[in-house]
């Protein structure tokens, strides 16, 4: 008699829970606010850009609001905006945040570690992704789809959503605050929608690099590169580095990978078969929803060549670099007729017809190829891991023992192929010699003219993840001796293709479409061994050695720097063959000491005062440098060095060679002021500098004969690269014996 009535009132509670739970999940959703709510529009919508300071805002509100995100200030830019990136994945990983963390970084160390430790790390841990966008700021989509795709991931209950957060941990970044801000407000200052444009941007969307801070990620010369470097290479090591940009090939919506050989010679072939995989997925994703025009391959000119690149130098890293290229501006464009984008071929499954495009049409695009990425990093979570493991595990093995990579230049140096009887050809491995083995490792000695130099060389391997050694004390290695604070890399390490790209030169191979062919070029026809670039000086190493050696923690320091005696003092020798004297001659100078250059060898000669011994000891220590005090003043000749005044030419918009002038005139403490046509028209430049330099670009066509009047009058113009034409412009009579040799 009781059952039935005590069966309802548990029927009755069970349906008041349900809908207690049905009414809080659709209060949780409702307090994830949606950029309509925040900004007033859709991402996407036509004349419409968020600039970085919103997007802050805003991603902070999310963090308040959603149990699934947390935002992390990761570093400064160059103008000394906070980098913030959002970390996005379910709560309960959100709790073992730390562990899984750990995990990744073990596994992409491959340190210490069986199989069958990485297999079981592989299945407790989390896939990590990185998505980015925005680092050339002008290219807007990259920067304004993280927005929306930051929010489909907070705000959706969909299941496959809900999978990706518990298997998968996505860090999401825009890697160039300070140039979306400028040019979101550049692109918003016009009241009138129909009048915004992204053109005549005032200045670099980068303070120094522009367009080429995508050149630096292998030598972190900016604030943002280290920051972003620091996440990749130090901190999470992510499986996958996704680098949004644009534009796509002609007729065409998206660039996407699977990319056009060849890759380099150092990576591991997982990095390209994986590469691979993910690049079909989003692929067929794209097929599943309907969205053609999305090209790979022979489609664009894009490769895994080059080293230096923020989807480039993770290759190196045995992680799998995306890149993707996009159509998509605020202001709608038209999609244009190109009748080889409208046959369909495996490089491009589903052409696209023309049309007018519409921005929120390509923000959609871009969350469908980050949602396939995550999707595949979730489906594929323990093989990432693992796989990142075996790619580290092969380069240690590879580094342990005799190894030779095939490069063009070695295969060719040991002779074709043989025939043998029946025709057949028999593998010739005489390029196979004891001297052409890979380096187990390369010694930075400490007795070079320029150490100093080296220090930072070493300091950029360390930023991207290298493990650095110095000798605590002096050593011999294969009959030769090394001082005590020589550095030390050797390549039994998991980053292994870094290091050898960044001691060996590239050998590209000669890639012809057919015979007789020109040749296609290799996307960046830049060399990218730092080494060289650097003027390093260091050995290479090819059997197994040992040596009373301790690992470098944190960054690399220089040697201290010391200031001998005499007596009686005359004054201070020191050497300008280390590029850092150019600091101590730029802080003398302008503090009022009498320093002066001596030939024939140009050593520096600091005249004894008051005060110049303190000035020494403190530049010492600040620098490293070495200065040496001697009892009379050198019997050369040679020329006091005074100040100078340095402009350096700026057009209009900025240059991206000026911008890198800029920032080593300032890394070497050379006062400088910016030339612009305002000063240029102006005239009188004699009054205000001694050299103007002239970096990349032609000289500037506004009142050219102010240039000529500098020169007559006892200026001098410094041109570097291109601008060296400027001797043989007509409308400029500087009469410089000045030809090009590469015409």
């Amino acid at each position: 008699m009781l059952t039935r009535p005590i069966r309802i009132r548990k029927l009755a509670a069970l349906l008041a829970l349900a809908a207690l739970i049905a009414t809080r999940g659709v209060a949780a959703e409702e307090t994830i606010t949606s950029p309509r709510s925040e900004f007033g529009h859709e991402i996407g919508d036509d004349y419409l850009l968020v600039n970085y300071s919103q997007l802050t805002a805003y991603w902070n509100k999310l963090a308040r609001e959603s149990d699934r995100m947390t935002v992390e200030e990761i570093g400064r830019t160059e103008e000394g905006r906070p980098m913030i990136m959002a970390i996005i994945t379910s709560p309960e990983n959100h709790r073992r945040l730390e562990r899984y963390r750990n995990i990744a970084a073990g596994l992409a160390r491959a340190k210490g570690l069986t199989d069958e430790m990485a297999q079981a790390m592989a299945r407790e841990g989390k896939a990590v992704v990185w998505i980015d966008g925005g680092l050339h700021a002008n290219e807007v989509l990259g920067a304004q789809q993280l927005i929306a795709t930051v929010y489909n991931l907070v705000s959706s209950r969909d299941a496959e959503t809900l999978r990706i957060l518990d298997d998968t941990i996505t860090l999401i970044c825009p890697v160039n605050p300070d140039g979306m801000e400028m040019v979101s407000n550049w692109y918003m200052r016009e009241s009138k929608p129909e009048r915004r444009s992204l053109a005549g941007l005032p200045q670099l969307y980068q303070k120094y690099a522009g367009h080429d801070n995508n050149r630096d990620f292998y030598m972190s010369a900016l604030a943002e590169t280290r920051a972003i470097n620091s996440v990749l290479y130090r901190k999470w090591f992510p499986e996958i580095v996704y680098d949004h940009h644009q534009s796509a090939p002609a007729g065409t919506v998206m660039f996407s990978p699977p990319f056009r050989d060849p890759f380099n010679y150092t990576l591991d072939p997982m990095v390209i078969t994986t590469l691979d995989e993910i690049g079909a997925a989003m692929h067929t994703r794209f097929a599943e929803e309907g969205k053609g025009g999305v090209t790979s391959r022979s489609g664009g000119m894009y490769s895994t060549w080059w080293n230096g690149g923020l989807r480039t130098t993770p290759y190196f890293h045995n992680m799998i670099g995306l890149l993707t290229e996009t159509i998509g501006n605020p202001t709608p464009m038209e999609l244009p007729f190109v009748a080889s984008t409208q046959l369909p071929r495996s490089d491009l499954p589903l052409p696209a017809p023309p049309q007018t495009w519409r921005f929120r049409q390509s923000i959609e695009y871009s969350v469908t190829a980050n949602r396939a990425v995550l999707d595949y990093a979730s489906r594929n979570r323990d093989r990432l891991l693992y796989g990142i493991y075996r790619m580290g595990r092969n380069a240690i093995e590879r580094g342990s023992r005799d190894n030779w990579t095939a490069t063009p230049a070695a295969i060719t140096s040991g002779g074709a192929a043989r025939k043998i009887g029946s025709g057949l050809a028999a593998a010739d491995t005489s390029w196979k010699t004891p001297e052409r083995r890979d380096a187990r490792g390369y010694i930075v000695t400490r007795n070079q003219p320029d150490f100093l130099t080296a220090v930072k060389f070493v300091n950029a391997l360390i930023n991207c993840g290298i493990d650095v050694d110095q000798a605590t004390e002096d050593f011999s290695v294969a009959d030769r001796r090394y001082p005590r604070g020589s550095y030390v890399i050797r390549t039994a390490q998991a980053f292994r293709p870094h290091i050898l790209d960044m001691f060996e030169p590239q050998d590209h191979p000669n890639d012809f479409a057919f015979a007789g062919a020109p040749p296609t070029p290799p996307y960046d026809g830049a060399g990218w061994t730092l080494a060289f670039q650097m003027g390093v000086r260091f050995d290479r190493i090819l059997d197994a050695f040992d040596g009373p050696f301790v690992r470098v923690d944190g960054a690399a320091r220089p040697p201290a720097g010391s200031v001998s005696t005499a007596a009686p003092t005359a004054g201070y020798l020191f050497s300008h063959e280390t590029n850092d004297s150019f600091i101590a001659v730029n802080r003398l100078v302008g503090s009022g000491e009498t320093v002066f250059w001596i030939n024939p060898d140009g050593t520096h000669f600091i005249a004894e005062q008051k005060g110049t011994a303190a000035k020494l000891k403190k530049l010492a220590a600040e620098t490293g440098l070495q200065f040496d005090a001697v009892s009379s003043v050198p019997d050369r000749s040679g020329f006091r060095l005074r100040p100078v005044r340095v402009g350096v030419w700026e057009r209009p918009g900025g240059s991206v060679a000026a911008g890198w002038t800029r920032l080593i005139l300032e890394n070497f403490e050379f006062p400088y002021r910016a030339v612009d046509t305002a000063i240029l028209r102006a005239g009188n430049l004699n009054a205000q500098f001694d050299v103007i330099i002239i970096a990349g670009d032609d000289a500037p066509s506004d009142n050219p004969g102010a240039l000529s009047l500098f020169m007559e009058q006892g200026g001098t113009i410094l041109a570097i690269g291109k601008s060296t034409a400027v001797a043989a412009r007509p409308e400029l009579p500087l009469k410089a014996p000045i030809e090009n040799a590469l015409a």
